[in-house]
């Protein structure tokens, strides 16, 4: 993407609607209000009513248009905002009629915040922010994408930036000045008293379960058990429509059937899996296997006993883990087991019961850690990269064998953390960042 271009996008939701905004960005702004707004430039920060015509002339619609001048907008460029009626022709012949302009062309995924962030507005971990506010679909999305957005993860890794780069300052008084008369213990207690505290806060924050990453992209829950327990229809159930196919026939799910919901005010994949039972069928051994590997991975599993033909669950059941006894209204719920819900999936009988379970345990879950520093598998794999160079650099130290080595591995946990918030090394990352954003932000 080239920055000499001036780039334009819908900013708004797809019409029709009411109203739709048209963003631009970049230095030709001036020159396109010029020629295309009957009140030519407007006032800085001020709505202006104005018609808004083709290049021939001719009127495309009235509405309103906004100017904020560079360096003081979002992207650090002049910007302009057009406030127009939202029909589909209007939008069309909006943006056709900028992009004939030279200089002029459509945003990519994410471009205006992409400049935000080469400007300098925002750094990393803010502009992903961006993104998660725009998606968020629950209340604990929207609080966590606020708090990125407004700069409370960065505030963290600049701390731990510049306590990591006092740290440095003092290993590298030991390179240059050896002989300066301090014993080793004093030179060197200091340095790994302030390695420990950091090495201990950087596992705190890795330890978290992933519950972040798990409020932002949803918490798994697999539903898992013989074949024609009812697994596909409890799904069927809790998500009040039919996305799994339901048949007498066992093994008829054979591949991990998933729905999103909202419960417990957080984003939960449900998933329907392939009965667990030993088979010679080469595509339903393959179901059970990729069953096995979902139930592995879940945060929670629902084992399904059979009423009527009731057996243990099958592979490990862990304490979070909720066992429910299918089919209630065909056998007595005294067969359960101990500390099993029993249902119906057919009649509904103890699925509120069971949702009201669901939703404690994610957001039980969600509450366990009070901010999450990481939100994203990117933050997780630099901050365990720094974590792992603080390791060695503490053992170099304490084993006496090369303070240089201990600085440079010190240095590498700097340059990861500084990855996470965008201010080196992320040129490979970018990309990837901003494609997913909407076009126009």
């Amino acid at each position: 993407m080239s920055e000499r271009d001036t780039i334009c996008a819908l900013a708004s939701g797809q019409p029709p609607a009411a109203i739709c905004i048209i963003r631009l960005s970049g230095d030709r702004v001036w020159k396109l209000a010029g020629e295309l707004l009957e009140c030519g430039l407007p006032e800085p920060r001020r709505a202006t009513l104005t018609k808004f015509r083709d290049e021939d002339g001719n009127l495309i619609d009235e509405g309103l248009a906004l100017f904020m001048p560079g360096p003081h907008s979002y992207t650090g460029e002049d910007t302009l905002e057009l406030y127009l009626h939202g029909g589909p022709y209007v939008i069309k012949y909006s943006l056709e009629t900028l992009t004939q302009q030279p200089g002029v062309r459509l945003a990519e995924p994410g471009e205006f915040t992409r400049r935000a962030f080469e400007a300098g507005k925002l750094d990393l971990t803010e502009a992903e922010g961006v993104a998660d506010i725009i998606e968020a679909e629950t209340e604990a999305q929207k609080a966590q994408a606020l708090r990125q957005l407004t700069g409370g993860l960065t505030e963290i890794y600049d701390r731990w930036r510049a306590e990591l780069t006092g740290v440095l300052a003092l290993i590298e008084v030991m390179v240059d000045f050896p002989d300066e008369g301090d014993t080793p213990d004093d030179t060197v207690r200091p340095i790994l008293e302030k390695l420990d505290r950091l090495i201990a806060e950087l596992e705190d924050a890795l330890g978290d379960r992933g519950v972040g990453e798990k409020i932002r992209d949803g918490f798994r829950i697999a539903i898992v058990g013989p074949p024609n327990a009812g697994k596909s229809s409890l799904l069927n159930r809790i998500a009040r429509r039919e996305a799994a196919i339901v048949t007498d026939i066992a093994g008829t799910t054979r591949d991990i059937v998933e729905v999103r919901l909202v419960l417990g005010g957080q984003v939960v994949w449900l998933a329907d899996t392939a009965g667990l039972r030993e088979t010679a069928d080469v595509v339903e051994a393959e179901g059970v296997r990729r069953a096995e590997r979902a139930a592995l991975e879940a945060d929670l599993r629902i084992h399904v006993i059979d009423a009527a033909d009731p057996e243990p669950p099958k592979g490990p059941v862990e304490s979070q883990d909720i066992i429910v006894f299918n089919k209630a209204d065909l056998r007595s719920p005294l067969l359960a087991p101990d500390g099993a819900l029993t249902i119906s999936a057919a009649t509904g009988e103890g699925i509120d019961t069971l949702e009201r379970w669901i939703s404690s345990f994610v957001s039980q879950r969600a509450a366990s850690v009070e901010a999450p520093v990481i939100t994203r598998a990117r933050h997780r794999e630099k901050l365990s990269a720094g974590l792992a160079s603080l390791v060695t650099a503490r053992q170099l130290l304490e084993e006496g064998v090369g303070a240089e080595l201990a600085a440079e591995d010190v240095r590498m946990a700097i340059r990861q953390l500084g990855a996470i918030v965008g201010s080196v090394g992320v040129e490979d990352v970018l990309g990837a960042v901003f494609s997913q954003f909407c076009i126009g932000k």
